[in-house]
C-alpha cells in the first residue's frame, strides 16, 4: 500500500503502524502520529494502516 512517512510517499507491505516503522528503520525512542493523531507506543502493534495514511515519527532531541 502507498502511505506517507514524514512527508515522503512510500510503498510498504506492512499492515500496522509498527510494521511500517520497522520497514522504514524508524526504531528506538520516537513519538508517532497517524493522520495527525498521536499514537502511543503500546498501540503501534495493533494500529492498522490504510492506503493513503500519513505517519509522522519524531525523535526527541537534547540541547538548547
Amino acid at each position: 500500500m502507498r502511505i506517507t512517512i514524514n512527508g515522503t510517499p512510500r510503498d510498504v507491505a506492512a499492515t500496522t503502524l509498527a510494521g511500517a516503522l520497522a520497514e522504514a528503520d524508524l526504531t528506538g525512542r520516537i513519538a508517532t502520529a497517524l493522520n495527525g493523531d498521536f499514537i502511543p507506543a503500546a498501540l503501534r502493534e495493533t494500529t492498522p494502516l490504510r492506503d493513503g495514511d500519513a505517519i509522522e515519527a519524531l525523535a526527541p532531541m537534547q540541547g538548547g
